[in-house]
Protein backbone atom coordinates (compact mmCIF):
# COMPACT_ATOMS: atom_id res chain seq x y z
CA UNK A 1 0.00 0.00 0.00
CA UNK A 2 1.21 3.72 -0.84
CA UNK A 3 0.02 6.24 0.93
CA UNK A 4 1.41 9.68 -0.16
CA UNK A 5 0.72 12.60 2.70
CA UNK A 6 1.63 16.23 1.32
CA UNK A 7 2.38 18.86 2.65
CA UNK A 8 0.32 22.49 1.39
CA UNK A 9 1.66 25.43 1.76
CA UNK A 10 -0.72 27.59 3.36
CA UNK A 11 -0.53 30.58 1.52
CA UNK A 12 -0.71 29.63 -2.25
CA UNK A 13 -2.04 26.43 -1.85
CA UNK A 14 0.61 24.41 -3.73
CA UNK A 15 2.23 21.49 -2.92
CA UNK A 16 5.91 21.78 -2.86
CA UNK A 17 8.42 18.74 -3.85
CA UNK A 18 10.46 19.36 -1.31
CA UNK A 19 8.23 18.93 1.15
CA UNK A 20 6.66 15.94 0.03
CA UNK A 21 6.95 12.68 2.17
CA UNK A 22 5.72 9.09 1.12
CA UNK A 23 4.71 6.85 3.00
CA UNK A 24 5.03 3.08 2.26
CA UNK A 25 3.45 -0.18 4.05
CA UNK A 26 3.29 -3.39 2.52
CA UNK A 27 3.78 -7.21 3.06
CA UNK A 28 7.37 -8.88 1.45
CA UNK A 29 8.32 -12.18 1.03
CA UNK A 30 11.88 -12.93 0.34
CA UNK A 31 13.69 -16.08 -1.13
CA UNK A 32 17.41 -16.88 -0.95
CA UNK A 33 18.93 -20.06 -2.79
CA UNK A 34 22.10 -18.24 -3.77
CA UNK A 35 24.14 -21.81 -2.38
CA UNK A 36 22.92 -24.55 -0.46
CA UNK A 37 20.25 -22.70 2.07
CA UNK A 38 16.64 -22.56 1.45
CA UNK A 39 15.25 -19.46 2.44
CA UNK A 40 11.78 -18.12 2.57
CA UNK A 41 10.81 -15.04 4.52
CA UNK A 42 7.85 -12.68 5.16
CA UNK A 43 7.51 -9.24 6.54
CA UNK A 44 5.83 -6.35 6.52
CA UNK A 45 7.58 -3.03 6.10
CA UNK A 46 6.91 0.72 5.99
CA UNK A 47 9.56 4.00 6.34
CA UNK A 48 11.67 5.14 3.20
CA UNK A 49 15.50 4.44 2.91
CA UNK A 50 16.64 5.66 6.28
CA UNK A 51 13.92 4.90 8.79
CA UNK A 52 12.38 1.42 7.30
CA UNK A 53 11.17 -0.41 10.02
CA UNK A 54 10.51 -4.41 9.44
CA UNK A 55 8.01 -6.66 11.14
CA UNK A 56 9.09 -10.50 10.54
CA UNK A 57 5.79 -12.27 10.41
CA UNK A 58 7.92 -15.86 9.57
CA UNK A 59 11.13 -16.67 8.54
CA UNK A 60 12.49 -20.26 7.51
CA UNK A 61 15.58 -21.85 5.97
CA UNK A 62 16.76 -25.54 5.25
CA UNK A 63 20.11 -26.18 5.60
CA UNK A 64 21.99 -28.93 3.20
CA UNK A 65 25.01 -29.06 4.53
CA UNK A 66 24.18 -32.67 6.05
CA UNK A 67 23.78 -33.70 2.42
CA UNK A 68 26.60 -31.93 1.21
CA UNK A 69 29.44 -33.13 3.95
CA UNK A 70 30.51 -36.82 1.75
CA UNK A 71 31.64 -34.12 -1.05
CA UNK A 72 33.70 -31.78 1.36
CA UNK A 73 31.44 -28.84 -0.20
CA UNK A 74 28.31 -27.50 -2.21
CA UNK A 75 27.90 -30.15 -4.86
CA UNK A 76 25.62 -27.74 -7.29
CA UNK A 77 23.88 -30.39 -9.08
CA UNK A 78 22.45 -31.55 -5.70
CA UNK A 79 22.09 -28.09 -3.86
CA UNK A 80 20.00 -27.15 -7.42
CA UNK A 81 17.56 -30.24 -6.86
CA UNK A 82 17.37 -30.09 -2.97
CA UNK A 83 15.91 -26.08 -3.60
CA UNK A 84 13.30 -27.36 -6.18
CA UNK A 85 12.21 -30.33 -3.19
CA UNK A 86 12.09 -27.81 -0.71
CA UNK A 87 10.80 -24.53 -1.74
CA UNK A 88 6.90 -24.95 -1.61
CA UNK A 89 7.61 -27.35 1.26
CA UNK A 90 9.37 -23.74 3.30
CA UNK A 91 6.44 -21.33 1.50
CA UNK A 92 3.75 -23.29 2.77
CA UNK A 93 4.95 -23.76 6.63
CA UNK A 94 5.74 -19.71 5.94
CA UNK A 95 2.89 -18.96 4.83
CA UNK A 96 0.66 -20.22 7.26
CA UNK A 97 3.12 -18.59 10.52
CA UNK A 98 2.32 -15.23 9.15
CA UNK A 99 -1.39 -15.62 9.69
CA UNK A 100 -1.94 -14.07 6.30
CA UNK A 101 -5.78 -14.04 5.77
CA UNK A 102 -5.65 -13.06 2.37
CA UNK A 103 -4.93 -16.19 0.37
CA UNK A 104 -5.09 -14.83 -3.11
CA UNK A 105 -2.98 -11.87 -3.09
CA UNK A 106 -1.00 -12.59 0.82
CA UNK A 107 1.98 -10.11 0.05
CA UNK A 108 2.46 -6.70 -2.14
CA UNK A 109 6.44 -7.37 -3.36
CA UNK A 110 8.43 -10.56 -3.95
CA UNK A 111 12.38 -10.00 -3.35
CA UNK A 112 14.88 -13.18 -4.94
CA UNK A 113 18.34 -13.18 -5.13
CA UNK A 114 19.79 -12.93 -8.43
CA UNK A 115 23.24 -12.81 -7.77
CA UNK A 116 26.11 -13.99 -7.40
CA UNK A 117 26.15 -17.34 -6.34
CA UNK A 118 25.74 -20.64 -8.51
CA UNK A 119 23.78 -20.26 -10.89
CA UNK A 120 21.68 -23.53 -11.18
CA UNK A 121 20.43 -22.83 -7.18
CA UNK A 122 19.51 -19.35 -8.25
CA UNK A 123 17.37 -20.37 -10.92
CA UNK A 124 15.35 -21.81 -8.79
CA UNK A 125 14.44 -19.12 -6.62
CA UNK A 126 13.76 -16.97 -9.47
CA UNK A 127 11.71 -19.45 -11.49
CA UNK A 128 9.56 -20.24 -8.08
CA UNK A 129 9.80 -16.23 -7.61
CA UNK A 130 8.57 -15.58 -11.14
CA UNK A 131 5.70 -18.46 -10.42
CA UNK A 132 4.43 -17.02 -7.70
CA UNK A 133 4.53 -13.23 -8.78
CA UNK A 134 2.46 -13.97 -11.42
CA UNK A 135 -0.26 -16.34 -9.93
CA UNK A 136 -0.86 -13.08 -6.95
CA UNK A 137 -0.34 -10.30 -9.22
CA UNK A 138 2.71 -8.39 -7.46
CA UNK A 139 5.74 -7.15 -8.59
CA UNK A 140 9.27 -8.65 -8.31
CA UNK A 141 12.56 -7.06 -7.13
CA UNK A 142 15.70 -8.59 -7.86
CA UNK A 143 18.55 -8.56 -5.04
CA UNK A 144 21.97 -8.66 -4.74
CA UNK A 145 23.34 -10.98 -2.72
CA UNK A 146 26.44 -9.11 -1.39
CA UNK A 147 23.93 -6.06 -0.79
CA UNK A 148 21.97 -8.23 1.26
CA UNK A 149 24.70 -9.53 3.39
CA UNK A 150 25.93 -5.79 3.73
CA UNK A 151 22.32 -4.99 5.30
CA UNK A 152 22.16 -8.24 7.16
CA UNK A 153 23.99 -5.91 10.52
CA UNK A 154 20.21 -4.31 10.94
CA UNK A 155 18.20 -7.83 11.35
CA UNK A 156 18.14 -9.85 14.61
CA UNK A 157 16.16 -12.70 16.37
CA UNK A 158 13.98 -9.85 17.58
CA UNK A 159 10.34 -9.91 15.51
CA UNK A 160 10.93 -6.29 14.54
CA UNK A 161 13.80 -3.76 13.95
CA UNK A 162 14.73 -0.95 12.23
CA UNK A 163 17.47 0.55 9.04
CA UNK A 164 19.34 2.74 11.21
CA UNK A 165 21.32 5.89 9.91
CA UNK A 166 24.84 5.53 9.61
CA UNK A 167 27.62 7.91 9.06
CA UNK A 168 29.32 8.55 5.73
CA UNK A 169 31.65 7.62 4.28
CA UNK A 170 31.01 3.76 5.12
CA UNK A 171 33.44 0.73 4.88
CA UNK A 172 31.83 -2.89 4.32
CA UNK A 173 34.41 -5.88 4.65
CA UNK A 174 32.54 -8.73 2.98
CA UNK A 175 33.84 -11.94 3.58
CA UNK A 176 32.22 -15.56 2.73
CA UNK A 177 33.23 -18.68 0.87
CA UNK A 178 32.76 -16.89 -2.37
CA UNK A 179 33.65 -13.52 -1.79
CA UNK A 180 36.30 -10.84 0.11
CA UNK A 181 35.82 -7.84 -0.62
CA UNK A 182 36.78 -4.07 0.49
CA UNK A 183 33.53 -1.79 -0.42
CA UNK A 184 32.78 1.94 -0.20
CA UNK A 185 29.85 2.95 0.91
CA UNK A 186 29.18 6.83 -0.09
CA UNK A 187 25.32 5.73 0.53
CA UNK A 188 23.09 2.75 0.27
CA UNK A 189 22.77 1.49 -3.00
CA UNK A 190 26.07 3.38 -4.31
CA UNK A 191 29.26 1.34 -3.61
CA UNK A 192 32.79 1.06 -4.98
CA UNK A 193 34.80 -1.95 -4.39
CA UNK A 194 37.90 -0.54 -3.86
CA UNK A 195 39.95 -3.69 -2.82
CA UNK A 196 39.38 -7.40 -3.34
CA UNK A 197 40.46 -11.19 -3.60
CA UNK A 198 42.79 -11.74 -6.86
CA UNK A 199 42.20 -15.59 -6.04
CA UNK A 200 40.45 -17.44 -3.52
CA UNK A 201 38.11 -15.72 -0.51
CA UNK A 202 39.03 -16.21 2.67
CA UNK A 203 35.85 -18.72 3.18
CA UNK A 204 37.01 -21.18 0.64
CA UNK A 205 40.92 -20.69 1.80
CA UNK A 206 39.22 -21.59 4.96
CA UNK A 207 37.26 -24.86 4.03
CA UNK A 208 40.35 -25.60 2.01
CA UNK A 209 42.93 -25.97 4.78
CA UNK A 210 39.91 -28.02 6.92
CA UNK A 211 39.73 -30.32 4.66
CA UNK A 212 43.80 -31.11 4.67
CA UNK A 213 43.83 -30.73 8.11
CA UNK A 214 41.32 -34.17 7.60
CA UNK A 215 38.50 -31.80 9.33
CA UNK A 216 34.97 -32.05 8.92
CA UNK A 217 33.18 -29.45 6.35
CA UNK A 218 31.76 -26.66 6.32
CA UNK A 219 35.27 -26.56 7.78
CA UNK A 220 35.59 -22.59 8.65
CA UNK A 221 33.87 -23.13 12.67
CA UNK A 222 36.00 -26.53 13.10
CA UNK A 223 39.27 -24.36 11.91
CA UNK A 224 38.56 -21.46 14.74
CA UNK A 225 37.60 -24.40 17.52
CA UNK A 226 40.95 -25.71 16.96
CA UNK A 227 42.60 -22.76 16.84
CA UNK A 228 40.82 -20.81 20.04
CA UNK A 229 42.15 -24.21 22.01
CA UNK A 230 45.71 -23.34 21.13
CA UNK A 231 45.30 -19.26 21.25
CA UNK A 232 46.60 -18.43 24.76
CA UNK A 233 49.26 -21.57 24.56
CA UNK A 234 53.19 -21.27 23.87
CA UNK A 235 53.47 -20.50 20.07
CA UNK A 236 55.85 -23.26 18.14
CA UNK A 237 57.98 -21.08 16.61
CA UNK A 238 58.73 -24.19 13.65
CA UNK A 239 55.06 -23.61 12.75
CA UNK A 240 55.21 -20.24 10.29
CA UNK A 241 52.78 -18.92 7.74
CA UNK A 242 53.27 -16.13 5.38
CA UNK A 243 50.52 -13.24 5.35
CA UNK A 244 50.01 -12.87 1.13
CA UNK A 245 49.92 -8.91 0.08
CA UNK A 246 49.93 -7.81 3.54
CA UNK A 247 52.06 -4.71 2.74
CA UNK A 248 50.82 -4.43 -1.06
CA UNK A 249 50.32 -0.84 -2.10
CA UNK A 250 46.78 -1.56 -3.05
CA UNK A 251 43.97 -2.70 -0.49
CA UNK A 252 43.83 -6.23 -2.43
CA UNK A 253 44.49 -9.77 -0.86
CA UNK A 254 45.08 -13.33 -2.16
CA UNK A 255 44.72 -16.09 -0.04
CA UNK A 256 45.79 -19.02 -2.39
CA UNK A 257 49.76 -18.74 -1.68
CA UNK A 258 48.38 -19.18 2.39
CA UNK A 259 46.67 -22.05 1.14
CA UNK A 260 49.66 -24.14 -0.57
CA UNK A 261 51.84 -22.97 2.24
CA UNK A 262 49.76 -25.05 4.60
CA UNK A 263 49.98 -28.15 2.09
CA UNK A 264 53.75 -27.55 2.24
CA UNK A 265 54.08 -27.05 5.93
CA UNK A 266 51.73 -30.07 6.42
CA UNK A 267 53.90 -32.87 4.00
CA UNK A 268 57.14 -31.28 5.78
CA UNK A 269 55.86 -32.42 9.26
CA UNK A 270 54.09 -35.38 8.39
CA UNK A 271 52.04 -37.02 10.39
CA UNK A 272 50.61 -34.38 12.50
CA UNK A 273 49.36 -35.26 15.78
CA UNK A 274 46.13 -33.16 17.02
CA UNK A 275 48.63 -30.82 18.90
CA UNK A 276 50.31 -30.10 15.56
CA UNK A 277 46.77 -29.89 13.54
CA UNK A 278 45.55 -27.24 16.37
CA UNK A 279 48.90 -25.17 16.15
CA UNK A 280 48.62 -25.61 12.57
CA UNK A 281 44.50 -24.16 12.46
CA UNK A 282 45.64 -21.53 14.51
CA UNK A 283 48.93 -20.00 12.75
CA UNK A 284 46.48 -20.11 9.31
CA UNK A 285 43.26 -18.01 11.11
CA UNK A 286 46.33 -15.65 12.28
CA UNK A 287 47.22 -15.03 9.16
CA UNK A 288 44.31 -14.87 7.41
CA UNK A 289 42.56 -12.35 9.83
CA UNK A 290 45.63 -10.63 9.89
CA UNK A 291 45.64 -9.77 6.70
CA UNK A 292 42.01 -8.99 6.41
CA UNK A 293 42.25 -6.55 9.66
CA UNK A 294 45.71 -4.97 8.14
CA UNK A 295 43.77 -3.96 4.34
CA UNK A 296 40.57 -2.54 6.49
CA UNK A 297 42.34 -0.47 8.05
CA UNK A 298 44.55 1.04 5.42
CA UNK A 299 41.24 1.42 4.18
CA UNK A 300 39.69 3.20 6.89
CA UNK A 301 42.46 5.58 7.13
CA UNK A 302 43.03 6.62 3.45
CA UNK A 303 39.05 7.52 3.36
CA UNK A 304 38.33 8.59 6.55
CA UNK A 305 35.78 6.15 7.34
CA UNK A 306 33.56 7.08 10.25
CA UNK A 307 31.08 3.55 9.69
CA UNK A 308 32.75 -0.24 9.48
CA UNK A 309 30.73 -2.97 8.65
CA UNK A 310 31.79 -6.50 8.52
CA UNK A 311 29.40 -9.56 7.14
CA UNK A 312 29.38 -12.55 5.45
CA UNK A 313 29.96 -15.98 6.57
CA UNK A 314 32.96 -15.65 7.82
CA UNK A 315 31.88 -12.73 9.99
CA UNK A 316 30.94 -15.14 12.58
CA UNK A 317 34.74 -15.92 13.48
CA UNK A 318 35.28 -14.44 16.95
CA UNK A 319 39.14 -14.07 16.63
CA UNK A 320 37.91 -11.51 13.18
CA UNK A 321 35.17 -9.90 15.43
CA UNK A 322 37.68 -9.33 18.24
CA UNK A 323 40.61 -7.48 15.79
CA UNK A 324 37.70 -5.44 14.14
CA UNK A 325 36.90 -4.01 17.55
CA UNK A 326 40.47 -2.92 18.39
CA UNK A 327 40.77 -1.25 15.37
CA UNK A 328 37.65 0.69 15.31
CA UNK A 329 38.06 1.69 18.58
CA UNK A 330 35.48 4.27 20.18
CA UNK A 331 35.95 7.01 16.98
CA UNK A 332 34.53 4.21 14.87
CA UNK A 333 30.71 2.65 14.31
CA UNK A 334 31.24 -1.26 13.66
CA UNK A 335 28.61 -3.17 13.04
CA UNK A 336 28.56 -6.77 12.72
CA UNK A 337 25.16 -9.17 11.78
CA UNK A 338 24.08 -11.33 14.37
CA UNK A 339 26.14 -14.79 14.66
CA UNK A 340 22.22 -16.50 13.69
CA UNK A 341 22.59 -14.20 10.30
CA UNK A 342 25.95 -14.07 8.84
CA UNK A 343 25.04 -17.20 6.97
CA UNK A 344 22.79 -17.07 3.74
CA UNK A 345 19.36 -16.22 4.71
CA UNK A 346 16.28 -14.37 3.44
CA UNK A 347 15.59 -11.51 5.69
CA UNK A 348 18.82 -9.72 4.28
CA UNK A 349 17.28 -10.30 0.90
CA UNK A 350 14.19 -8.66 2.03
CA UNK A 351 15.89 -5.96 3.67
CA UNK A 352 17.71 -5.21 0.36
CA UNK A 353 14.75 -5.82 -2.05
CA UNK A 354 12.68 -3.10 -0.30
CA UNK A 355 15.56 -0.45 -0.32
CA UNK A 356 15.63 -1.00 -3.42
CA UNK A 357 12.51 -0.95 -4.30
CA UNK A 358 11.86 2.46 -2.42
CA UNK A 359 14.56 3.86 -4.41
CA UNK A 360 13.31 2.23 -7.74
CA UNK A 361 9.43 1.22 -7.51
CA UNK A 362 8.82 3.21 -10.97
CA UNK A 363 11.12 0.77 -12.77
CA UNK A 364 10.36 -2.57 -11.48
CA UNK A 365 11.64 -5.07 -14.21
CA UNK A 366 8.78 -7.00 -15.81
CA UNK A 367 8.76 -10.83 -14.31
CA UNK A 368 10.13 -12.29 -17.08
CA UNK A 369 13.03 -10.33 -17.82
CA UNK A 370 14.91 -11.32 -14.33
CA UNK A 371 18.07 -13.35 -15.12
CA UNK A 372 20.37 -15.57 -12.75
CA UNK A 373 23.95 -13.98 -12.55
CA UNK A 374 26.66 -16.09 -10.73
CA UNK A 375 29.06 -13.23 -10.97
CA UNK A 376 27.19 -10.15 -10.11
CA UNK A 377 29.33 -7.56 -8.64
CA UNK A 378 27.96 -4.58 -6.41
Amino acid sequence: MVERVFDVDKVTGSIPVSRTKIKISMKILSIETSCDDTGISIMEVKGGITNASFEVLANNVSSQISIHIPYGGVFPALAKREHIKNLPIILEKTLKESKIKNKKKPVDLITVTYGPGLEPTLWTGITFAQELAKKWNVPIMPVNHMEGHMLSIFANKKKKFKVLKIKNPALALLVSGGHTELVLIKKWMNYEIIGQTLDDAVGEAFDKVARMLDLPYPGGPEISKLAEQERNKTKNENIKLPRPMLYSKNLDFSFSGLKTAVLYLIKKIEPINKKTKAQIALEFENAAIECLVHKTAKAIEKYKIKTLIVAGGVSANEHLRNKMKEITGKKIKLFLPSKELTGDNSLMIGIAGYLNYIKNKKETPKIDSIKANGNLRL
